[in-house]
C-alpha cells in the first residue's frame, strides 16, 4: 500500500484538495482529511511515539535488570568492597546486586527510552506537530497508478509539504 501525504495550511486548502482528488475519480475510500474537526492523528494510525518508547525500555529492561544484579553482585564478589560493613559479606553482596540492578533499570530507561522516542517515531511526531499547529493533512493510500494521479494533483495545490510513503508491510 503506498500513501501520499500533503501538508496544507487552513482547512479551506484541504477540503479544495479534498474535492480536487474526487473530481479526479479517486475513491472517498482511499483519501482522509486530518486535522481540527476531522480525522486525528490517533484515528487516523500515527503512532504516538512514547508507546514504542516504553516498549523499548521494558524490553531492555527484562535483560538489564537481572543482568545489572549479577554484576553487581560479581563486582563486589570479586573486589570485597566492605559498602556497608554491618551487613556483613552477603549482605554487601547483596546491595552491589541492587545497585547494578538499579543502573541496569537506569540504562533501560535512558538508552530504550531515550532512543525509542528518538528514532522509533518514524515521520508520525513531524505530522502530530503540524495538526498541533493547526494544519491540515490530506492523506491518499492506494496501489501505485491512484498515489500518482493523487500526487500530481496535490502538487497543483501547493502544499507546504508533500511526501510519499510505500509500507512495508505490504510489499
Amino acid at each position: 500500500m503506498n500513501y501520499v501525504i500533503a501538508v496544507l495550511a487552513d482547512r479551506i486548502q484541504a477540503e479544495a484538495a479534498y474535492s480536487e482528488l474526487e473530481k479526479a475519480g479517486i475513491p472517498t475510500a482511499q483519501l482522509s482529511i486530518l486535522g481540527q474537526g476531522y480525522k486525528s492523528a490517533d484515528e487516523f494510525g500515527f503512532i504516538d511515539p512514547k508507546q514504542p518508547a516504553r516498549k523499548q525500555a521494558k524490553l531492555m529492561a527484562i535483560w538489564l535488570v537481572p543482568f545489572g544484579f549479577i554484576g553487581g553482585w560479581l563486582f563486589n564478589v570479586s573486589t570485597q568492597y566492605q559498602l556497608v560493613p554491618e551487613v556483613g559479606s552477603l549482605g554487601n553482596h547483596i546491595i552491589g546486586g541492587l545497585l547494578g540492578a538499579i543502573g541496569g533499570a537506569m540504562g533501560s530507561f535512558f538508552v530504550g527510552g531515550g532512543v525509542g522516542l528518538s528514532f522509533g517515531s518514524g515521520d508520525a511526531l513531524p505530522y502530530r506537530n503540524r495538526l498541533k499547529e493547526g494544519k491540515y493533512l490530506v492523506v491518499v493510500s492506494g496501489a501505485p497508478n491512484i498515489t500518482n494521479k493523487a500526487t500530481r494533483i496535490l502538487r497543483q495545490m501547493e502544499p507546504e509539504t508533500l511526501q510519499g510513503y510505500i509500507d512495508p508491510t505490504t510489499v
